[in-house]
This record gives structure tokens, sequence and C-alpha cells, in this order.
């Protein structure tokens, strides 16, 4: 039997920081989580709407602090986090999808504590697929 692929939900707080993980394709963390190369993350961000999911990538390296650069390293300990998680593809949707828009909205936790939540792999697919509904709009 294939084993479960199960993802987990990030928040990116600023603009800023959008511009680079899109730039960079690697996101820096500062929750510890069971990251493995292959494991989606799906990007959550305040927009308009409140909470919504901005964009997806799967994991392809992860780097803890002692294996990157000193002024990597540096960085990271400035903002606090403790890991580099890097993303080969990065996907970023045309239209972010409103939580309340799906099943996360029934979910007890909002905002940050969704910050390194898990989702089964029924439920990132489910995402996944309806991220492609929205992308049709526009």
């Amino acid at each position: 039997m294939a084993q479960d692929r199960q993802g987990y939900l990030l928040r990116i707080l600023t603009d800023e920081w959008v511009q680079q993980v899109k730039t960079l394709k690697k996101y820096y963390s500062g929750v510890l989580r069971r990251w493995e190369i292959g494991t989606p993350i799906l990007f959550l961000k305040k927009t308009s709407e409140g909470d919504s999911i901005i964009g997806y990538g799967i994991t392809s390296k992860v780097e803890m602090l002692w294996e990157m650069t000193p002024e990597e390293e540096d960085y990271c300990k400035e903002n606090g986090w403790r890991c580099a998680l890097s993303f080969q593809p990065l996907v970023w949707f045309p239209n972010p999808i409103p939580l309340r828009n799906t099943f996360l909205a029934q979910d007890k936790r909002k905002g940050s504590f969704l910050h390194g939540a898990l989702l089964s792999e029924a439920q990132v697919d489910e995402l996944l697929d309806l991220a492609e509904e929205y992308s049709g709009q526009g």
C-alpha cells in the first residue's frame, strides 16, 4: 500500500516574504515538523477575503541551520527561523482561495494557529482541486 502523502499549511505574514519565497523558491520556517522531500506545503496569507490559500509547493530540499551558509544562518536566527524548505515545483494561484470557502472554515484553529497544521493526503487533494476551479475564474 502506498504511503499517505500528508501536507502542511504555512502562513506567510508579509508581501515582502511572499516575494522572497517566489524569488528564492525557499520558505524559512520557525516551526519544526517532519519535513521531508516530496511533502506538499500550502501557503496561507491574509487577503481582503480573510486568510486565503495563495499557492503551494512540493519540498525538494530541507536545510537545518547548521547546513546553511553563515550569512543565511545569521538571517534565520535574526528572524527566529529554524530551517529552510526549498520547493520544486512552486505554484502561485491567480485567485487565492478564501479559507471560509473550504473545509478549513469548520476548523477551530484560526489565523496563526493554522501555521504548521497537518493536512491528510485527501485534504491536500481537495484543496488543490479547489484551486483548479478558482483558477478558471477571473
